[in-house]
C-alpha cells in the first residue's frame, strides 16, 4: 500500500479526503487552508478523528516541506483544488511522484477558472484532468482524462461539480496503478504549442457590455453563477440610473430586437426582458445594492441599462 499526502481545498478536496479513507492507503497527511475547516462537513473534523495529522496547505511553498515528506516516506502527493504553488522541491520529494487534479481540459485550458472560461468561450464539452506535477503550473504529462458534455443550462457550479464526479475516479485509477506496478503510470506530454493559461482575469473587467450578441451575454451569466456559493468572478454588473446591479440568472429567448441595446422591453412573471445586439434576453435574478431579487421587482419597461 501506499503513503499518501493529501493537498486539498473545496468541496472536491472533501470528496478525495473521504474517498482516501476507504481504501488500504495511508494518509500521511491533510493539508488544507483553515477556512475548509467549516466547510463539506468539516474534513479536518473527520481527519483528526481518524488520527490523521491535518496541516496547513501553504506548507507547500514551503522547500522545507520536501524533507517532511521524505522522512515520512510519502510515495504519492496529491493536488485537489489547493491553489497554492507547490515548491519545485516538494513536487520532486514523493517517491512516485505528485500529480495534479485539474478541473479542465489540458492544454488549452491551464490555470485557473476553466469551467467558467469554457462556458463563456461557448464550448459544449469540458474534460477533467489528472497530470504529473511539475516546476511549472498545469505543464506536466496527463495521466487519465475525462470528458463531458457541457448543456445551455450548465452553469460554473454544474461544470466543476461534474469535473469532481468525473475526476475522483481518475484518483482511484492512479492509486491502483501505483500501488501495483508504478512505472505503468501514463505519461502523455503536452503539446505545450497549444498550451492556454488563464489566470485571475474576469473577461470585460466583470463589466455586461449589451451591444454583444445575446450568446455571450447569457454564458456570462452562466459562467459567474456558483449560487449559492460564492463566484470566483463574482456576477456580472451593468448599471441602472447610476447604481450598480448585478445579474445573477439569464437566459435566451431567441426573439429578435431591433431596440437599442441596453432597453429594457417588457417585465413579467419575475423577469424583466432586455435588448442585445440580435436578440431579447431574460433577466431573472438581479442583486442592487445589498438586495437579491426577482428582475422585474427593480427593472419596469423603458428602463436602460448601461454598460458596467
Amino acid at each position: 500500500m501506499l503513503n499518501v499526502v493529501l493537498v486539498a481545498e473545496e468541496a472536491a478536496g472533501a470528496q478525495a479526503f473521504r474517498g482516501l479513507t476507504r481504501t488500504d492507503h495511508t494518509i500521511v497527511g491533510l493539508l488544507t487552508s483553515p477556512a475548509e475547516t467549516g466547510t463539506g462537513g468539516s474534513i479536518t473534523s473527520l481527519a483528526e478523528r481518524l488520527g490523521v495529522p491535518v496541516l496547513p496547505s501553504r506548507m507547500v511553498r514551503d522547500a522545507s516541506t520536501a524533507d517532511w515528506l521524505a522522512r515520512e516516506a510519502v510515495d504519492v502527493l496529491l493536488n485537489v483544488h489547493s491553489l497554492f504553488r507547490i515548491h519545485p522541491a516538494v513536487v520532486a520529494a514523493p517517491k512516485i511522484g505528485s500529480f495534479n487534479l485539474h478541473p479542465g481540459p489540458l492544454p488549452r485550458y491551464a490555470g485557473l477558472n476553466a469551467p467558467s472560461w469554457a462556458i463563456y468561450n461557448g464550448e459544449t464539452s469540458h474534460a477533467v484532468t489528472l497530470h504529473w506535477m511539475e516546476a511549472e503550473i498545469d505543464t506536466g504529462a496527463i495521466v487519465y482524462s475525462s470528458s463531458f458534455e457541457i448543456s445551455d443550462r450548465d452553469t460554473g457550479l454544474s461544470v466543476s461539480a461534474t469535473c469532481a464526479r468525473e475526476g475522483l475516479p481518475l484518483i482511484t485509477r492512479l492509486l491502483e496503478v501505483a500501488a501495483a506496478e508504478p512505472a505503468s503510470i501514463p505519461a502523455e506530454p503536452q503539446d505545450l504549442a497549444e498550451w492556454q493559461y488563464h489566470g485571475r482575469e474576469v473577461p470585460n473587467d466583470g463589466r455586461i457590455d449589451w451591444a454583444r450578441p445575446s450568446r455571450v451575454l447569457v454564458d456570462f451569466v452562466r459562467a459567474c453563477d456558483y449560487l449559492p456559493f460564492v463566484s470566483p468572478w463574482g456576477h456580472p454588473v451593468a448599471r441602472l440610473r447610476g447604481d450598480e446591479i448585478a445579474v445573477l440568472k439569464a437566459s435566451r429567448t431567441f426573439e429578435p430586437c431591433e431596440a437599442e441595446p441596453g432597453m429594457v422591453g417588457r417585465v413579467e412573471e419575475g423577469c424583466a426582458f432586455v435588448a442585445t445586439a440580435d436578440e431579447w434576453i431574460r433577466l431573472h435574478r438581479v442583486r442592487l445594492g445589498d438586495e437579491v431579487t426577482d428582475a422585474d421587482a427593480v427593472l419596469a419597461g423603458g428602463d436602460r441599462l448601461e454598460d458596467g
